[in-house]
């Protein structure tokens, strides 16, 4: 006759198969991994919203409205768009996540990355189809006349005045209205929206995630842009889809493999 396991070894035994009964051992630590997300330009929290859904089972996602969304339309300088982010860190890791990142799609990556470089409290970057590129505005003469009233305005200490200039966000252009202090914050061609830049000031070398389509006009830059100006990290990833700058669903599934691959 077999002999029936003792208890010990029963429960020895439901220890070892725990795993794959209940699945992953991620699926069981809800605290492993959060996210602080940030919109594009002229966007909104729902434009980002079915992407970071898709990465919700194994990161917590906090998708602030940042100002330059479409309703805020620059309404506050980009020094305050990433204190407002630091808050976000902040909550995430009073809550008790051991992992907070900070990413964005467009403009929200270009933000990522400027948070990196001025804060730098953040566990890992999300750079997804990165977008807002003052330099090349700059050089292409697009609003370049009221960036350069803004920074006589600024350095003046009339921040407060208002300007009008053309914006630029993936081809379409359109007039905005905004402060000469707010203006100067974010089309400086040399200030916190030069990713290139940001890149080479993160204040600690950190797992870095550049995501970018084929059709997206800053692939022609290549990794050297602004991914490989950044401090080296064995976990930083160059991951490529095909498409376009708006595009950039697809590669939930490959960003999410990369969120469960962080060591």
């Amino acid at each position: 006759m077999t002999e029936m396991p003792t208890r010990r070894q029963m429960l020895a035994l439901s220890a070892l198969l725990a795993p794959t009964l209940t699945g992953p051992a991620w699926a069981q630590d809800d605290k492993a991994c959060a996210l602080v997300f940030v919109h594009g330009k002229w966007g909104n929290t729902q434009y980002v919203g079915f992407f970071t859904r898709r990465l919700e089972p194994y990161c917590k996602v906090r998708v602030p409205e940042a100002p330059w969304s479409l309703r805020r339309g620059y309404d506050a300088p980009y020094s305050r768009a990433l204190d407002d982010m630091a808050t976000e860190v902040k909550a995430l890791r009073d809550q008790g996540y051991r992992r907070v990142l900070v990413g964005g799609h467009s403009f929200g990556a270009n933000a990522a990355m400027a948070y990196m470089a001025r804060v730098g409290d953040a566990d890992g970057v999300v750079a997804v189809a990165p977008g807002h590129s003052p330099a090349v505005m700059y050089a292409r003469g697009i609003g370049k006349d009221a960036v350069d009233k803004a920074r006589q305005l600024v350095q003046a200490g009339q921040g407060s005045e208002t300007l009008t200039m053309e914006d630029l966000n993936q081809g379409q252009r359109k007039s905005v209205r905004m402060s000469a202090e707010v203006l100067w914050s974010y089309f400086d061609p040399e200030g916190l929206g030069h990713m290139p830049a940001s890149a080479a000031a993160f204040k600690k070398p950190v797992p870095l995630l550049w995501v970018v389509g084929t059709a997206d006009p800053i692939y022609r830059g290549g990794e050297e842009f602004a991914f490989r100006r950044a401090p080296p990290h064995p976990a930083s990833q160059y991951l490529v889809y095909s498409g376009g700058h708006g595009d950039f669903e697809q590669a939930a599934e490959s960003v999410l493999t990369w969120l469960k691959a962080l060591p």
